[in-house]
């Protein structure tokens, strides 16, 4: 059942898109009951008296046809529902399908003669003619006494007794001989007049049934979305817990027509709601398929086969070249109302107004507001009309964001709904009664607000009070294990929050401290059953005296766990873990060998690098020593003492080269001493 009604729809509707001939309304349909949804839809009710079989007219905007399509329903008691029907999308062109002109030709009458050139006419005025139509021209026509050009058309016919012309202007009347093209023209014309509402389209609604009954006919469609705005009338004193909640719903009739004393429904709530193209005509893309033609039967030459290239083989080509383009894919184609009180204070004359509320009902997934009396908008105009009325408890609190505001929290008001229906999210204008009557205090933002939970509402700087936080955070490892080089670290890491308030000098308050709740983290001090946890956050609240300060702490803890491959520690991180207190005594001991291990290492890496420095130089030194020998004379004394210097060099490199070798397998086996060790490291 749509949208809560109780009447029963009958039949399915049929929607052929031609309207019978014939068939006039004699009942007309009146908008009774609007239902604009927070969905951004709205539900439009109308009613009709029928007696018999009716067909009842419903004009609908032309933007909106797709919508009333997909949700048209009718609901008939005592009969049934024969069709809809409506005009096609674009019902001129189907009109002018058919027609020897098309739409332009109706312009001017120059331009349709133009268009039916060759049709027989008979024209009237100062002579009468009769004849076919040769031509149309346009000429410009010098009026007397320099008046001015003006544009004539003359028409030429060819008569029984020769070309004739006439001008167009100057005749009384013009028919056209054939019947059938005069009717064709009045039907374009008369097309025209019926389509002549571009934006709107009209269903016809056909009734089926005996006697006098109601006739109900509801759609759903696209409406601006309906907004709510409340005024909350808070006490200057905080120990009053209650106060006043209006709420008012503006919304807007865009529908193109008044609405005049209807039931206005208001649904708040988030349906699934979409758009489907109904009224636009979709065909289904078909492959082209080659005509088959059969080819002329020739002959061919007797002549070898293995040359036989002739028709026939040309046929077999061209059949294979249709048969790869046929197989290419195609183109891509029941309420309780609300009582209007208020608390009878002091402030008698700040009192406010008396407000008849909407019926409210808790649907599954939807807040309906039933209005009690009728309303009438129009066309174009907004409305602004409450909705809601009553007291609802509210505590006045100072709200710590330090985002928002780094030295001082938000003055904030925590609203709880003790209704039986939720409130929808909108804005609220602020007030607070005083002796002296009602000032405005601050905005502020509603999320919705179901039946029996509480919404925090921020709406002022409260520059009276004043928050600092400092943040500081530890790792203390609590046990330490080695398991073949790995070592594993587990830790405990601290994270708190120290909080020093100042309050007002003249008021007490209550401050409202959140600390964002994180994954992995447990909460340490305070304990959760001192303080409110929501899904994100912890809150905790603080109560300031007037003058005084006060104090408080958040501190959370997580557990973190790290390893630590000791093969690939440097020397400095070594030795910070061979300083520090969390190790044990075996394990510093096994640390320190692997730090002297690793030293022999560095030395025996150290004293190869060496060697093989040494030997990089005795190579380059030989080097400049035979260019040098190509230029010196042959047995002369420079060229012995380069010799000679060779001779030396070759020594000292096969001396070095052995002793690099040395070197380097014990570079080799203190590496192997190192990895072993390591590998076999487990405390």
């Amino acid at each position: 059942m749509p949208l809560g009604f109780t009447r029963r729809p009958l039949v399915l509707l049929a929607v052929p898109f031609a309207l019978a001939a014939g068939e006039a309304a004699a009942a007309e349909l009146s908008l009774k009951r609007v239902l604009l949804s927070s969905g951004g839809v709205g539900y439009f009710e109308y009613e009709a008296t029928v007696n018999g079989d009716e067909v009842l007219p419903l004009p609908v905007r032309l933007d909106q046809v797709d919508d009333v399509m997909k949700s048209l329903v009718v609901y008939d008691s005592q009969g049934g529902i024969g069709e809809v029907s409506l005009p096609g999308r674009q019902p001129l062109a189907e009109v002018f399908r058919d027609l020897p002109f098309d739409q332009s030709a109706l312009a001017s009458p120059a331009a349709l003669l133009s268009a039916l050139r060759g049709a027989e006419v008979t024209v009237t005025g100062a002579r009468t003619l009769s004849g076919r139509i040769l031509s149309v021209t346009q000429e410009e026509v010098q009026l007397p006494n320099a008046q001015g050009l003006v544009t004539r058309t003359r028409v030429s016919l060819m008569t029984p007794l020769g070309v004739s012309q006439f001008l167009l202007e100057d005749t009384d009347s013009l028919t056209f001989t054939d019947p059938e093209l005069q009717a064709a023209v009045e039907k374009a014309l008369t097309g025209m007049s019926e389509h002549g509402a571009k934006d709107e389209r009209v269903l016809q609604v056909t009734t089926l049934g005996q006697g006098q009954r109601q006739v109900v006919v509801g759609y759903v469609v696209e409406t601006p979305l309906w907004k709510t705005s409340y005024r909350l009338t808070v006490d200057s004193d905080p120990a009053v817990k209650l106060a006043e909640l209006q709420g008012w719903a503006v919304l807007e009739n865009m529908s193109g027509e008044d609405w005049e004393e209807i039931q206005l429904t208001l649904v708040s709530g988030n349906p699934v709601t979409f758009r489907q193209a109904l009224y636009t005509s979709y065909y289904v893309d078909r492959p082209e398929v080659p005509v088959e033609v059969l080819g002329r039967v020739l002959p061919p030459v007797d002549e070898e086969r293995d040359q036989d290239d002739g028709a026939l083989g040309g046929r077999a080509k061209e059949a294979e070249g249709y048969a790869e383009r046929a197989a290419e894919p195609p183109a891509a184609a029941a309420p309780l109302p609300y009582a209007g009180e208020t608390s009878t204070g002091d402030y008698a004359p700040q009192q406010s107004a008396e407000v008849i509320a909407a019926a409210s009902t808790e649907a599954t997934t939807q807040v309906i507001f039933s209005f009690p009396e009728p309303i009438s908008v129009e066309a174009g105009h907004s409305l602004l009309v409450p909705f809601i009325t009553r007291q609802v408890p509210a505590e006045r609190l100072a709200f710590w964001q330090p985002h928002v505001h780094p030295a001082h929290p938000l003055a904030a008001v925590e609203l709880t709904n003790d209704g039986e229906t939720g409130l929808p999210p909108g804005v609220i204008t602020l007030y607070e009664r005083e002796a002296q009557g009602v000032s405005y205090v601050g905005d502020a933002r509603l999320s919705v607000l179901p039946a029996g939970e509480s919404r925090l509402i921020s709406y002022a700087v409260d520059q009276k009070l004043t928050v600092r936080e400092e943040a500081t955070s530890d790792r203390i490892v609590t046990q330490v294990s080695i398991t073949k080089g790995v070592m594993t670290l587990s830790s405990r890491e601290t994270y708190r929050v120290d909080y020093e308030i100042t309050g007002a000098a003249k008021e007490p308050r209550v401050v409202l401290l959140q600390h964002p709740r994180w994954y992995g983290w447990a909460l340490v001090e305070p304990e959760e059953e001192q303080i409110e946890v929501t899904p994100e956050t912890y809150r905790a609240r603080v109560a300031v005296e007037a003058g005084g300060e006060a104090t408080f702490s958040f501190v959370l803890e997580q557990p973190v766990a790290e390893q630590v491959y000791l093969s690939g520690l440097d020397d400095s991180t070594l030795v910070y873990y061979l300083e520090s207190d969390f190790l044990s005594a075996e394990a510093k001991e096994q640390l320190a060998i692997l730090i002297d291990l690793r030293a022999t290492l560095f030395d025996l890496r150290r004293e190869l690098a060496d060697l093989e420095a040494e030997i990089s130089q005795i190579i380059a030194d030989q080097n400049r020593i035979r260019e040098n020998l190509k230029s010196v004379p042959a047995e002369s004394d420079l060229q012995r003492r380069y010799l000679e210097t060779l001779n030396q060099q070759e020594d000292a490199l096969i001396r070095l080269r052995q002793e690099s070798a040395a070197k380097r397998a014990e570079v080799k086996a203190a590496e192997d001493a190192v990895s072993v060790f390591v590998g076999q490291l487990t405390l």
